[in-house]
């Protein structure tokens, strides 16, 4: 590197030139992301018309040549002229940076777009883009390539590989065609720049589903149709919601309703010093009075996963910021002074609330709009406007008040209900913290404080130890004479455990099976739950191979699955096979008799067909396995306790979500879903209910 430094060095990227050269600033980064991001911007201006009450349907193609296209029925980009420029709105648009109707001028009263570079950096980082405008009476078209505006020689279909002449003297906003009486709009199609997005960079259809629903609950009555063109097949989705958050709120919930969903509206105001363009073209610092207004749906439910979604004018903020500060310390507040209020009768001592205990189980969606929000950068991911987090604090402690103050006998259930939870948590979190500073894995010098009923293995090796949860006390006694005693541990539970889907964290954990399996576990439960401070590297279910028995394997993956899921996200829980038959194959001579285990009937019938093909016979009657407790210790060991012949099922998660929707279906408190979900199954093959 030279030593001299001077001016000749700097460099002044002009119009476009920095979101080229910087697009990780404007959009956060080159891959799929970042491409998503560009999609959501043309997006997001269709939407705030539609917030400004211009336009009610958004349309999203996804076309077979990697193009997108957005369409909407407002009222179109303006096509006069702007005077400071002299040129058209559409070209000010999607080429100057720093321009757009969303800086006070009235046009928007709250917008997701601030800064107006949303539009402008797409066309930057697109290798193509054309724009098409209805308005008065016609229909306006202009091209860009590259950010620069000008013409394509397009013969047939559009490309972006078209011959592009740029536009030298000045620009031209055609007109194309006459569009009818009243209808006005805009349609965008633009090709992502290669030279910037990497090849492995593509539109994700499950994010553009998820957003387009996301962004149809905040703005009731907005349909938003999505359409993928390009598989071998096209894939159309339509997403229209009236009840806005509060349908939004039973979407999201992933559990059985404590309460119902409360809706809570507020508002606030505050002053701001800001900028304002002046018509000298100044901008001189104004104080002026700004209105925040505060929409909120929330509800508990019986789990306690806490699933809360923000947003600023409909903008998503998935980290947060003042907004979502404010939920929380008006929360704190409220229920700290109600549940020491009502300490005495909920038997709370001298513990305090933490933010989790409050949580737990809650599913929120909060939503504030206000003119010119300060974000923590162009993605737009935090809402920084300080005055806003004590306008929402305000707001949801005013409200929860008045409804805990409320008579009506369902709101006093339900608000008895939500304080019952909460101090619930509290005390569960406290007891698994000092459970978990007590608890140790006990060598042979050590008491040990585990139940008495589990039989303990004698290995300090976490990842080489086994847990095997035991049907009944029968197959106790024959298991403990099957296992290696180094390695392998027993506990045996009484026949079928409390059904958790249902039960409230109390009464899990005063369940005298529940709760002894999560001592013997040794690492907690629900939000405590610490996968490090496991005791054993496998957790196996070792369950009768009839009905009964996959209904205990079901409860007890049911218990798992709501409190130590983490067990399950790492592999460390399996269900055992056990084989159903014994089928003894009779050989000739002094030769030993065959051995063959079955674990099914089909399988059973292939090798009676087998062995009978061959000539050779079979001990008669065949021995078929009512349970665990019929075997003997070598048989049960080697079918299914021996490392080297038995056979596990791994039980994994591989979407969460789908997964506590099952649970909820098969194992929750609604029993008409349930009901249809039978009625229609009448014809499953039984072979797939341990598949």
């Amino acid at each position: 590197m030279a030593d001299d430094y001077s001016a000749r060095h700097l460099s002044v990227l002009e119009g476009l030139e920095a979101v080229r050269k910087r697009p990780g600033m404007y959009i956060g980064s080159t891959d799929s992301r970042g491409l998503m991001h560009c999609l959501w911007e043309i997006i997001d201006n269709s939407v705030d018309e539609a917030l400004a009450g211009h336009g009610s349907s958004i349309e999203v193609l996804l076309h077979g040549d990697a193009s997108v296209e957005v369409r909407d029925r407002a009222r179109g980009i303006p096509v006069d002229v702007e005077p400071k420029t002299g040129l058209t709105g559409v070209e000010v648009v999607f080429t100057k940076l720093h321009a757009g109707g969303k800086f006070g001028g009235g046009s928007y009263g709250a917008s997701g777009g601030l800064h107006g570079v949303g539009a402008s950096v797409v066309n930057a980082l697109s290798e193509r883009l054309d724009v098409e405008v209805d308005r008065g009476g016609k229909t306006y078209a202009m091209s860009f390539r590259r950010g620069e505006p000008g013409t394509f020689a397009d013969s047939g279909e559009k490309t972006p590989d078209a011959p592009f002449t740029p536009f030298v003297s000045g620009s031209e906003l055609r007109v194309i065609g006459k569009a009818a009486k009243g209808v006005t709009g805009t349609r965008i199609r633009y090709w992502a720049d290669r030279q910037i997005f990497g090849r492995d960079a593509e539109f994700q259809l499950l994010d553009l589903i998820g957003r387009a629903r996301q962004t149809a609950f905040l703005v009731p009555g907005l349909g938003i149709e999505l359409v993928d063109e390009r598989g071998q097949e096209t894939v159309r989705e339509k997403f229209q919601f009236d009840g806005g958050i509060t349908e939004f709120v039973d979407f999201l919930a992933p559990d059985a309703g404590v309460t119902d969903v409360w809706r809570i509206t507020g508002t606030g105001s505050y002053k701001e010093t800001v900028p304002v363009l002046q018509a000298n073209g100044h901008m001189e610092p104004t104080e002026l009075d700004r209105e925040c207004e505060v929409e909120l749906a929330l509800r508990w439910g019986t789990g306690y996963d806490t699933v809360f979604r923000s947003f600023v004018n409909i903008i998503a903020t998935p980290k947060g910021g003042s907004h979502q500060t404010g939920f929380e310390q008006g929360l704190m507040k409220f229920f700290r002074a109600e549940t020491e209020r009502n300490a005495r009768k909920l038997k709370m001592g001298s513990d305090k609330l933490e933010k989790d205990d409050i949580l737990a189980g809650l599913t929120a969606v909060l939503t504030v709009r206000l003119p010119e929000p300060q974000f923590e950068g162009q993605t737009k991911e935090v809402l920084g406007t300080p005055a806003v987090r004590a306008i929402v604090s305000n707001v949801v402690n005013a409200a929860l008040a008045e409804r805990f103050a409320s008579t009506k006998r369902e709101d006093k259930t339900q608000a008895a209900s939500v304080l019952d939870k909460i101090v619930a948590e509290m005390k569960s979190r406290i007891a698994a913290r000092a459970h978990k500073e007590t608890q140790r894995r006990k060598n042979a010098l050590e008491s040990s404080s585990l139940p008495a009923k589990l039989v303990d293995c004698r290995s300090n090796d976490v990842a080489e130890s086994e847990l095997f949860i035991v049907e009944g006390d029968s197959a106790l006694g024959t298991a403990k004479l099957a296992r290696d005693s180094e390695f392998q541990a027993l506990l045996p539970i009484r026949g079928k455990i409390l059904n958790t889907q249902k039960a409230s964290v109390s009464d899990m954990l005063s369940n005298a099976e529940c709760a002894s399996i999560i001592q013997v576990v040794g690492a907690g439960s629900g939000r405590t739950f610490d996968l490090e401070q496991a005791r054993y590297g496998k957790v196996i279910i070792m369950s009768d191979a009839d009905v009964d028995g996959a209904h205990i394997r079901t409860l007890l993956l049911t218990l798992f699955f709501r409190y130590m899921r983490p067990m399950i996200e790492d592999g460390r829980v399996y269900a055992a096979v056990p084989p159903l038959h014994r089928v003894v194959a009779i050989n000739n001579g002094s030769k030993p008799n065959d051995v063959i285990y079955t674990y099914s009937e089909q399988e059973l019938h292939s090798v009676l067909a087998a062995l009978k093909k061959s000539g050779r016979r079979y001990q008669e009657p065949i021995q078929r396995y009512k349970g665990l407790g019929e075997m003997d210790a070598d048989q049960l060991a080697e079918t299914t306790m021996s490392g080297s012949h038995r056979t596990l099922r791994r039980v994994q998660v591989t979407d969460a979500e789908s997964a506590a929707n099952v649970f909820e279906l098969l194992m929750g408190n609604d029993v008409a879903p349930r009901k249809d979900f039978i009625i229609a199954g009448q014809g499953l093959n039984r072979a797939r209910i341990d598949a």
